[in-house]
């Protein structure tokens, strides 16, 4: 509980290589997640070449992260490999469909959370890259997946070079809800946003983006409503051409 209490994003790393064998054990750590049915929907990519991050870095908006981190771990939601499987076995795989990518999707991160505690506990520092389903078609040609195959999340690994504050979270009475959901009254989300609001960062975000509440700077500037559909379009044309819908 302490290591996951402290977790907090790196984005500066040391120029310190990742043992392969250190790599190769925290992966297998990734494996020890729960997966659906024991069928361990995911693969990943590693990568370590420069010529390859360079690459990999219009595709993550060019975060300096993407170039620098030692390692790249792109996890994959992958249903190629096991419908392999059922078809040399004589089984018929029926795995083309929304409800199969949801369950890979799920198995990926899961596989993907259990490498970064793995990780932070070995000493390295990690930072999920949640650009990588934008641009999710182009990071298919790149990295040659196949069919029922697809990018999820990224994850830059590597020798903390820098040591953040923890970042806020909003109270556990605000996600906790007993029994069945309890929807907020306009009251109860002041209360759970006020300390957010109030932190001097956010109030120097707010400014810097010319905005007049924090919420402005959420839906106008960073995950913007014209934004989502664009690329909410893209995801699920490559859906398509992956095999997950029809």
């Amino acid at each position: 509980m302490e290591l996951l209490n402290k977790h907090v994003s790196i984005r500066k790393f040391k120029d310190q290589e990742v043992d392969q064998m250190l790599l190769e054990s925290i992966i297998y750590s990734g494996t020890r997640a729960s997966t659906t049915g024991n069928m361990q929907l995911y693969s990943v990519i590693i990568t370590r070449q420069e010529e390859m991050k360079a690459e990999l870095a219009p595709l993550h908006f060019n975060q300096p992260i993407a170039k620098n981190a030692p390692v790249l771990l792109t996890i994959v939601a992958d249903f190629n490999r096991f419908s392999k499987w059922c078809t040399a076995s004589n089984a018929e795989p029926g795995y083309d469909n929304l409800l199969s990518f949801t369950t890979a999707l799920i198995d990926a991160l899961l596989f993907a959370q259990n490498i970064c505690l793995a990780a932070e506990n070995a000493g390295l520092g990690i930072c999920y890259l949640g650009t990588t389903t934008y641009n999710a078609g182009e990071i298919i040609d790149l990295l040659n997946l196949p069919t029922r195959t697809f990018p999820v999340t990224t994850i830059a690994l590597g020798y903390p070079a820098e040591h953040p504050e923890l970042t806020d979270r909003i109270p556990l009475k605000g996600i906790i809800h007993e029994e069945s959901y309890q929807d907020y009254s306009n009251d109860d989300i002041s209360g759970l946003y006020r300390f957010k609001e109030g932190l001097e960062s956010s109030r120097k975000f707010v400014a810097e983006n010319a905005k007049e509440t924090l919420a402005q700077v959420f839906t106008d500037v960073r995950y913007k409503k014209a934004d989502n559909e664009f690329f909410s379009a893209k995801m699920l044309e490559v859906l398509k051409r992956q095999g997950f819908l029809k």
